[in-house]
């Protein structure tokens, strides 16, 4: 990892409170896996003081995509940056997805959990590994990377109120999907909420399906130092690991969900 100085090329507005920003930053475009992050220092004084963590969102040369939603303070003032800025940006950080496929994938996106699966959905496309993306939002007009994912895969599309798609929650399209497949069953990615992760986890274990999932949880340091992102997992003794050092991708059936 490397703390840098990285200009921004744009910063715009891609759905009702997301925006997308792309960044000028050689060494981490160039070393980031699907599935890692990094830590953005969003205002150039103490307010806020701690940086903010953000998926590797896309890499196309030598940029760097970052999806974020606005939800407070420092993500207020990410969003009015300007082209031209500058930026302070550490990463890449943390461990991404495995992938060591021979046959195909499923990928599981609940609103902001999109962010790191766009990165993943075209590296797998890059191996010829084919991808089947489910992505869920409250409604319509809250899906987000529909564009993205077409390029990369087959998407079928969930939403609570039944606007856009399927009727419910992702997580039963899921089952469903997974249900008509033929063994081997895909090797399932997911990132989103908890509670549809743990969902996932489950409908994974109950089929047989190998799954990863990326925790969203709020990482103040990134390195582990801070201990603040704490999450325990299975073993003979379980014992507590950090999301931003050992995770933020954790295999589903290791987690101890609350």
């Amino acid at each position: 990892m490397k703390d840098i100085k990285s200009k921004i090329l744009y910063n715009r507005q891609v759905a009702p409170g997301f925006f997308k920003i792309a960044l000028e930053a050689p060494y981490i475009a160039k070393n980031a896996i699907p599935g890692q992050f990094v830590q953005v220092r969003c205002s150039e004084t103490t307010e806020p003081l701690l940086r903010r963590p953000f998926s590797v969102h896309r890499v196309e040369n030598e940029r760097v995509e970052l999806l974020y939603e606005v939800i407070g303070q420092g993500t207020e003032i990410l969003s009015q940056k300007a082209t031209g800025d500058v930026i302070d940006v550490l990463g890449p950080l943390g461990n991404g997805f495995t992938i060591n496929l021979k046959s195909s994938a499923t990928l599981v996106a609940g609103g902001i959990g999109v962010a790191p699966l766009v990165f993943l959905a075209e590296e797998l496309k890059r191996q010829n590994i084919n991808a089947t993306i489910l992505l869920g939002a409250r409604t319509k007009s809250l899906i987000l990377c529909e564009r993205e994912f077409k390029r990369a895969g087959a998407v079928h599309i969930a939403t609570d109120d039944g606007s856009r798609g399927y009727k419910g929650f992702v997580t039963a399209l899921l089952k469903d999907k997974l249900s008509a497949i033929r063994y081997p069953l895909s090797a399932v990615y997911a990132c989103g909420p908890n509670p549809m992760l743990k969902r996932v986890s489950e409908v994974c274990e109950d089929l047989g399906a190998d799954c990863e999932v990326s925790l969203e949880e709020k990482m103040a340091c990134g390195i582990g130092a801070c201990l603040g992102c704490a999450v325990n997992i299975k073993g003979k003794k379980p014992e507590t690991k950090m999301v931003c050092k050992d995770g933020p991708v954790f295999k589903a059936n290791n987690i101890i969900w609350p």
